[in-house]
């Protein structure tokens, strides 16, 4: 993640050894349904507010279903140090998964971060797989590489770029990539994901971290700047015909769609 993310999320930043043992501030309960059958009948407001905490519980309950090892959690460690803010375990564990089902050899990460979600990528993908992770801070490659060689990863397998995202991706082969993942200054997510889309092949995933913004955009009453994007950014990829769709609610909410 570039360093305009530095400090975007609610308050301070636990320490990444200490587990979600809370539900997030801000959880809210789906919409009532129109029943389809006389079976169906609709939910009781007791029954809103019941399925509401529950889902607080759920989300607690998946962020920590896949546990993150000693080397995920020295390399939050100094994220934490930096300043930058690594994504959440739910939503590591969702990249390790779609970078396997794609068997995804070609990976562009937008925003390196100290390398947490470039560890959660590098463990899906095969082992000749090729990580391209592009942030504009040299200090969080560095911190990247660490954990990357303390995962013996060799250094083939990655290539990290300096510089701005929106300077580097249309040097990049159209085309030629699995997957790619978005995680860095919010104001420039639509571009990120215009481009990411050119480089995409048929069948390839694009991937948007924060994609619910601290549960703002889910709210049409949330109108600041940063939640605004966000929600445009989901507009755009929603009625993109190239794209196939998807909004998983793990981490902070990740936006994922298949190249048509």
């Amino acid at each position: 993640m570039t360093s305009a993310r530095r400090g975007r999320r609610r308050g301070g930043r636990r320490s990444a050894r200490t587990r979600l043992a809370s539900a997030p501030a801000h959880v809210r309960a789906p919409a009532p349904r129109t029943p389809r059958a006389a079976t169906h009948p609709p939910r009781t407001r007791d029954q809103e507010d019941t399925i509401a905490t529950d889902k607080a519980a759920s989300w607690v309950y998946a962020e920590g279903f896949v546990p993150e090892d000693d080397t995920l959690l020295r390399a939050r460690d100094r994220a934490g140090e930096l300043g930058c803010t690594p994504v959440q375990p739910g939503t590591g564990a969702a990249l390790t998964v779609l970078a396997a089902a794609g068997r995804a050899r070609a990976v562009v990460e937008v925003g390196t971060g100290a390398g947490v979600s470039g560890l959660h990528l590098l463990r899906g993908m095969p082992t000749d797989g090729v990580l391209t992770t592009i942030d504009v801070e040299v200090e969080h490659q560095r911190a990247a590489k660490q954990a990357f060689a303390e995962e013996g990863v060799r250094a083939a397998r990655t290539r990290t770029i300096s510089g701005r995202a929106l300077d580097v991706l249309p040097r990049l082969t159209d085309g030629a990539y699995d997957l790619v993942f978005v995680d860095a200054d919010i104001e420039s997510y639509p571009a990120y994901v215009e481009r990411a889309v050119r480089l995409l092949r048929p069948g390839g995933v694009l991937a948007v971290d924060d994609a619910l913004w601290h549960d703002r955009v889910a709210d049409p009453a949330r109108r600041d700047e940063a939640t605004t994007l966000v929600r445009e950014t989901g507009r755009l990829v929603r009625e993109d015909d190239r794209l196939l769709p998807a909004m998983l609610p793990v981490g902070d909410g990740l936006l994922v769609a298949v190249r048509r």
